[in-house]
């Protein structure tokens, strides 16, 4: 993590635990159980629970809980599936609740 040059490093609120890095961050338009969300491409130090479909307000997806692997607290949702075609772009990304990020820079 030397190479971040000043950048922001979000972390766990809880623990301060590592969990994004800025480049990673595609958009902070998302909405979560506590308010806004940020949508990133990678997450690290986080452990995804079992999968579910879950019904959001852009669709019915499958989603697995991600949390952090240090304290265990709930973050957000990682994408797996879309049952709607134009919104399969999401498969893969972690949206994180912002109310849970601590925006940190080295």
């Amino acid at each position: 993590m030397d190479d971040l040059d000043g950048h922001p490093l979000y972390s766990c609120n809880r623990c301060r635990n590592p969990i994004a890095l800025r480049f990673n961050l595609l958009s902070k338009d998302f909405k979560a159980r506590s308010g806004q969300a940020y949508m990133f491409s990678e997450a690290m130090n986080v452990v995804l629970g079992g999968k579910r479909e879950q019904q959001l307000i852009t669709g019915r997806y499958v989603v697995a809980d991600v949390s952090c692997n240090k304290c265990g607290e709930v973050l957000g949702w990682k994408y797996l599936k879309s049952l709607d075609d134009s919104q399969r772009y999401k498969i893969g990304r972690f949206i994180i609740e912002k109310a849970k990020l601590l925006k940190e820079y080295s």
